[in-house]
């Protein structure tokens, strides 16, 4: 018997069709492409009552505070950060950052969204292989310039020092992270995760739409109990080829309030968290204990 007739693939490929219409329906438009690659995972989803918890979305920040870049898959390594990601960060004024002795510094000593409103209107990109970054603002290009040259830094911080002249303490600096550091918010965030029910049920205590990409996880979990990750850390799961040990739960900040793509402060994210579950935390920060690729549609189980 091939694959396609197998009743059971097929099964759970109806399962797998239906979850993406209906995803397509409530989630923003450009992230739509995640259930492309998900085939080959397809067939483990479909479980007796129901569906597995599995990975929705993957998502990589380069540029501390500048927007967020959507991943088919990635390859997580034993103990490193998610790969791409806090490769850079924009200094706001001196900060003390050596890069020959780097240690975690505040994110308030940076460009980021919880002062910075307007940084979300920006729409940023980063080529790996070329070091360009290329920033829009309003669908045009703003700037684009190389970060592995000094010319093409320099061509960025002025962008940005007259884009968020108002907001600036000093000088802007793009920093870029040495082997083994990133410019994330946490000391031990290595990989961030969200759950997608618990988004869904701030929403509805909010009685309004909110969009998961304001809390800037890299992986986004969906299918598992609301508010359930307040009992995961501690714990291992596997997620795809990879296995992770779960840290922390992950606090919220002001950064929250604001709509991405829009950089309007619309929602008081922290204090809704506060009043409706009594914590201001959404998502759990997580270590790599072993490496593998993981993808949109893998299953995740606690071990």
């Amino acid at each position: 018997m091939s694959k396609s007739a197998d009743p059971r693939r097929r099964s759970a490929l109806q399962i797998w069709e239906k979850l993406a219409d209906f995803k397509r329906g409530e989630f923003y438009d450009h992230t739509t492409f995640r259930f492309t690659s998900a085939g080959l995972n397809v067939a483990v989803l479909a479980k007796v009552g129901g569906l597995l918890m599995y990975l929705d979305s993957l998502y990589r920040y380069p540029v501390k505070g500048l927007s967020p870049e959507p991943l088919m898959s990635v390859d997580l390594i034993e103990s490193a950060y998610f790969p791409g990601d806090r490769l850079f960060a924009l200094e706001n004024g001196p900060s003390g950052f050596d890069p020959e002795a780097p240690v975690h510094q505040p994110k308030i000593k940076f460009l980021m969204l919880m002062k910075n409103d307007a940084l979300a209107k920006l729409k940023s990109h980063y080529e790996d292989s070329s070091g360009i970054l290329t920033i829009k603002q309003g669908g045009r290009i703003g700037v684009q310039a190389c970060l592995f040259e000094r010319s093409g830094r320099a061509r960025i911080e002025a962008y940005l020092t007259d884009y968020a002249r108002n907001e600036l303490r000093g000088a802007i600096r793009l920093l870029t992270a040495p082997e083994g550091f990133r410019f994330t918010d946490s000391k031990s965030g290595f990989i961030s995760l969200v759950n997608l029910s618990s988004v869904k049920s701030l929403g509805q205590a909010l009685e309004a739409f909110v969009d998961p990409l304001r809390f800037r996880a890299n992986i986004y979990i969906d299918k598992a109990a609301p508010w359930s990750e307040l009992e995961w850390p501690g714990r291992q799961m596997r997620l795809g080829e990879a296995r992770l040990e779960i840290l922390k739960m992950t606090d919220r900040c002001a950064a929250t309030g604001v709509e991405p793509g829009t950089g309007i402060r619309d929602m008081d994210i922290v204090q809704a968290l506060y009043k409706n579950f009594g914590h201001n935390d959404c998502g759990v920060y997580a270590r790599i204990i072993s490496g593998g690729r993981v993808a949109p549609g893998d299953t995740l189980e606690f071990l």
